[in-house]
């Protein structure tokens, strides 16, 4: 069950999620990471891609977007607002982020979609990031990180019913 910040509902176990339904994973142990700069100094083996993730909301808090990019992208979000035709995007609270996807600054992740159930949050990944053949990301905590297969990532989405929206995600120079 997924916490909503209520206290009356227990978090989901990542681990034994992916485990139940056949999603392979590869898992690193660390400290915590707060920063992709920090993650830049994790000794994690193999060549799965680095994520970014921004949790965002439209001006009136209506819409909420969690934002999936390569670690290196800085994202304009002026010129995402446009792409996704919404007014005011910018990022939500600690508050939002903890009643919507049960995580913490710091931890957010895609499996975090694991704690809306009432399928709040869109779930939006950069082209260039959907055509790498692995990526890593947070198992809803700071102090590991996963590396999961792009094929099992879209598995893992159509479990929670999440669709993805791959769009070519606008960056700053």
């Amino acid at each position: 069950m997924a916490c909503r910040g209520d206290g009356m509902e227990d978090r989901v176990d990542i681990y034994e999620f992916l485990s139940a339904h056949n999603i392979a994973f590869e898992r690193h142990d660390h400290e915590a990471v707060y920063t992709c700069e920090q993650a830049d100094c994790l000794d994690i083996p193999g060549s799965a891609a680095k994520t970014k993730n921004l949790f965002l909301r439209d001006r009136k808090g209506r819409r909420h977007f969690l934002v999936t990019v390569g670690a290196e992208k800085t994202v304009d979000i002026k010129a995402l607002e446009e792409l996704l035709g919404v007014k005011g995007l910018s990022f939500a609270s600690a508050e939002r982020l903890e009643q919507y996807l049960g995580l913490t600054p710091g931890a957010v992740t895609i499996l975090g979609v694991i704690n809306d159930r009432d399928h709040a949050v869109e779930v939006v990944v950069d082209s260039d990031l959907w055509c790498r053949d692995a990526i890593q990301c947070h198992p809803l905590v700071n102090t590991s990180t996963l590396i999961l297969s792009r094929d099992d990532i879209r598995q893992f989405l159509d479990i929670t019913g999440h669709e993805v929206h791959v769009v070519e995600v606008p960056s700053r120079n």
